[in-house]
C-alpha cells in the first residue's frame, strides 16, 4: 500500500472514530455515578481476566519483555487501579460548601485522545481507558505502529464489557491503521477534549502542540541512591527487581546504582551474589555502542526490553546465562551523552557509580536526572530518616521511592502512590503536572458561586448620561457625590431568607420602597466589612433599612442555610479543591485526606507547602 493511501485511511480512521466517541460520550454523560461504575468495574473484570493472554500477545508482537511481567502490569491497570478508583465522585455534584455558598461539580473533558507506546501497550491501554471511563469520558486509542495487534485486541475486550454493561457502542474505540498523520489528526480534530500522551519526547512535544489540553510525560534515568546506613542485600534486591521488571521497559526503572564509598565493596559482592555481570572496560564500550542508534539518541530497539543475556550475545560477550543485570563502573564525572551507560537504556543494563557520601550522592543524583530524567523519579534506600527527608527535597524528582524499588515505588504498586501508567514530570519535564495521573486530571470543576456580599450599585441621571457627562460626575467633590440617589437594580439579588420578614411576599411590592440616606448606607456597608474582615459574623446578616428597600424591589434568589454553629468532627474529605484549602488555611485548620480522596494539583501544591494535610491510610 502507497504511504499516502495509509495516511489517508489512517486520518480517516480518527475522524471516524472521534465522531463516533463524542456521540456515545454525549449519551455516557446522562449516566449516574452508579452506571458509570458498573461500566467501569465490567471493564476492570474483563481486562483482569484477559491479562496473561494480552500479555503474551504484546511480547509475541513487540518482542520485548516477559510474559510473566506483563501478566503483572496488566493486573495492575485493571485490578489494583479499578480498586484505587473505586468510590471516587465523579458525576454531578462533587461537594457542597454551604458555608461559602458554592457547589462544586464534574463536567468531563468529552474525548480523550490516548496515545499507547509498545514498551508497555496493553496495560497502559487498560489503565487509560479506566481513568477515561471513570470520569464520564469516550476514549480512542492510537497505538504504537509495533504493538497494534495487542492494542487493538485490549480495545475489543474492553469495549464489549463496556457495552454489556450498558454503555453506549462507539465509547471506547481504537484505531486499526496507526500513521503519524492520523495521530495527528486524533490530537488535533476538534473533537477531541484532552491528550494522554505516552512516548517518546518527539510524540510529547507534538501533542503539547496541537493546540488541545495533555497530558505528557518525560524520559526517566532513575538513580538509586544506597546511603551508608541501608540494609545493603534488601537495597540490591530491590534495585535489581524494578531493573529486571519486564527487562527494564517501564520509565522508571532503575538506571544507576549510587553508593556511598563505605558500602563500596559491600555493595559490588551483593550485586555478584545476586547474578549481576561486571563490564570491562573494551566490555562496556560495546554495550555502549549498543545503546543508543549510531549518530543518534534514539534508544535502539534491538536491545530494549530484552534478557541481559542476550543484550551480552548481541554485543559478542560471553556471561553467565543466569546473569540479570549488565552493570558498568562508571565514575562521578562520567555523566552525559559521550557516556551512553550514564543515559536511559530501557533494558536490564545498569551503571555502577560510588560517592563520598550524603551531599556528593544527592549532587551525582541531580546531574543524572538533569541529563534525562528531570522530575521523574529516584530512590533511595537508608534507615537515617533525617538523610531520607534530605535527599528527597533535594532531588529534582517528584517521586522519591523510599526503601522499594523505583518501578514498583513510582507506579504505586509497592507505595500508596496513586496507580498509574502515565506520570507526570512537572514544569522541569516539560509536562503540565507532576502527578500520577488519574481521573482528576480527565474532568473539569464546575462552581456555582451565590453571592456573599452585596454589591453597591450607582446610577447618573439620565440628563448627565445623556450628556456624556457620567465620567465627570463621578470625579466631582464628595459633596455632589453624596447628592447621587442609589437606585434599585432589577436583577434578582441572593439573601439569606431570614433578611425578609415574610418570604413568601418577598419581591412583591407594589414599587421601589424608599432608601434611606447615603450616609446610613456607607455606615451599614463599613460595618459589613469591617466585621467580615475580623470573622466576627458567625450568622447571616442582620436585616437593616437598606436590606429590606433592596428586598422589596427583589425577588429573593436561593442561599444556602446558615452554617451549623456546632464544629463538625474530623472526617476524611472525598474531594479536596484549592478553595477547600484557602478556607482551612484562613481557619488554621487541617484537611483529612486518605487513598481514596481526590486531591486537585492547585489543592496539593498549596496544601502541601502549608502543611495542611493529615493522611490517613484509611478510606
Amino acid at each position: 500500500m502507497d504511504l499516502r493511501d495509509r495516511d489517508l485511511i489512517s486520518v480517516q480512521q480518527a475522524r471516524d472514530l472521534v465522531a463516533r466517541a463524542a456521540s456515545a460520550q454525549r449519551e455516557f454523560a446522562a449516566f449516574s455515578q452508579d452506571q458509570v461504575d458498573a461500566v467501569v468495574e465490567a471493564c476492570a473484570s474483563a481486562a483482569a481476566d484477559a491479562a496473561e493472554d494480552l500479555a503474551r500477545r504484546a511480547v509475541e508482537e513487540t518482542g520485548f519483555g516477559n510474559v510473566a511481567d506483563k501478566t503483572t502490569k496488566n493486573r495492575l491497570a485493571s485490578v489494583q487501579v479499578a480498586r484505587a478508583i473505586r468510590g471516587l465522585r465523579t458525576v454531578g455534584i462533587l461537594r457542597e460548601d454551604r458555608e461559602k455558598a458554592i457547589l462544586e461539580v464534574a463536567s468531563p473533558v468529552g474525548v480523550v485522545a490516548a496515545v499507547i507506546p509498545s514498551t508497555n501497550p496493553t496495560s497502559t491501554a487498560i489503565y487509560k481507558t479506566l481513568i477515561s471511563l471513570k470520569a464520564q469520558n469516550a476514549i480512542v486509542l492510537s497505538p504504537h505502529p509495533s504493538a497494534s495487534r495487542s492494542i487493538c485486541e485490549t480495545a475489543s475486550v474492553l469495549a464489549r464489557a463496556a457495552v454489556s454493561a450498558g454503555a453506549p457502542e462507539g465509547l471506547i474505540g481504537c484505531m486499526q491503521q496507526t500513521t503519524v498523520a492520523g495521530t495527528r489528526e486524533l490530537m488535533s480534530h476538534r473533537q477531541t477534549g484532552v491528550i494522554l500522551a505516552t512516548g517518546g519526547t518527539g510524540l510529547v512535544r507534538a501533542a503539547y502542540g496541537s493546540g488541545k489540553p495533555a497530558y505528557g510525560v518525560g524520559p526517566g534515568n532513575v538513580p538509586a541512591y544506597i546511603e551508608h546506613s541501608a540494609d545493603v542485600r534488601k537495597a540490591v534486591a530491590d534495585i535489581f527487581a524494578g531493573k529486571t521488571f519486564d527487562y527494564g521497559t517501564i520509565c522508571s526503572s532503575e538506571q544507576a546504582m549510587v553508593v556511598e564509598d563505605s558500602l563500596r565493596d559491600a555493595a559490588l559482592e551483593e550485586c555478584r551474589r545476586q547474578d549481576a555481570y561486571f563490564l570491562s572496560e573494551p566490555e562496556a564500550e560495546k554495550i555502549g555502542a549498543l545503546v543508543f542508534l549510531p549518530g543518534t539518541h534514539a534508544p535502539n530497539t534491538s536491545i530494549v526490553g530484552r534478557p541481559a543475556t542476550v543484550i551480552a550475545e548481541r554485543a559478542g560477550i560471553s556471561v553467565p546465562p543466569n546473569t540479570r543485570v549488565l552493570m558498568a563502573r562508571l565514575q562521578p564525572q562520567q555523566v552525559g551523552r559521550e557516556f551512553p551507560l550514564s543515559a536511559e537504556k530501557l533494558s536490564p543494563i545498569l551503571a555502577f557509580y560510588s560517592v563520598a557520601g550524603l551531599d556528593a550522592g544527592i549532587e551525582l543524583c541531580r546531574r543524572l536526572l538533569e541529563f534525562g530524567g528531570m522530575g521523574h523519579t529516584c530512590a533511595i534506600h537508608s534507615r537515617d530518616d533525617a538523610a531520607i527527608r534530605r535527599f528527597g527535597q533535594a532531588v529534582p524528582a517528584f517521586r522519591v521511592c523510599v526503601n522499594t524499588s523505583a518501578v514498583h515505588g513510582s507506579i504505586g504498586y509497592s507505595t500508596n502512590l496513586f496507580p498509574a501508567m502515565t506520570l507526570g514530570c512537572g514544569a522541569p519535564g516539560g509536562n503540565i503536572t507532576s502527578d500520577n495521573i488519574g481521573p482528576q486530571h480527565l474532568m473539569n470543576v464546575k462552581r456555582i458561586a451565590w453571592e456573599s456580599r452585596p454589591v453597591e450599585h450607582r446610577t447618573v441621571p439620565a440628563e448627565q448620561r445623556l450628556a456624556g457627562l457620567a465620567q465627570s460626575q463621578a470625579a466631582e467633590s464628595s459633596a455632589s457625590a453624596a447628592a447621587t440617589e442609589l437606585a434599585p437594580v432589577s436583577r434578582p439579588v441572593a439573601t439569606h431568607p431570614s433578611c425578609t420578614g415574610d418570604p413568601a411576599a418577598a419581591g412583591t411590592s407594589a414599587g421601589p420602597a424608599k432608601l434611606p440616606p447615603v450616609s446610613e448606607i456607607a455606615a451599614e456597608i463599613a460595618g459589613r466589612v469591617f466585621a467580615a474582615a475580623a470573622g466576627a459574623q458567625a450568622g447571616p446578616p442582620a436585616c437593616s433599612s437598606v436590606s429590606a428597600a433592596r428586598d422589596s424591589a427583589s425577588p429573593v434568589s436561593w442561599a444556602p442555610p446558615p452554617a451549623s454553629p456546632d464544629k463538625p468532627a474530623l472526617a476524611v474529605s472525598p474531594f479536596v479543591s484549592e478553595s477547600d484549602v484557602r478556607l482551612a488555611m484562613a481557619r488554621r485548620e487541617k484537611i483529612l485526606i486518605g487513598p481514596r480522596t481526590i486531591v486537585t494539583p492547585s489543592a496539593r501544591d498549596l496544601g502541601r507547602d502549608h502543611e495542611i494535610f493529615v493522611e490517613t491510610e484509611g478510606s
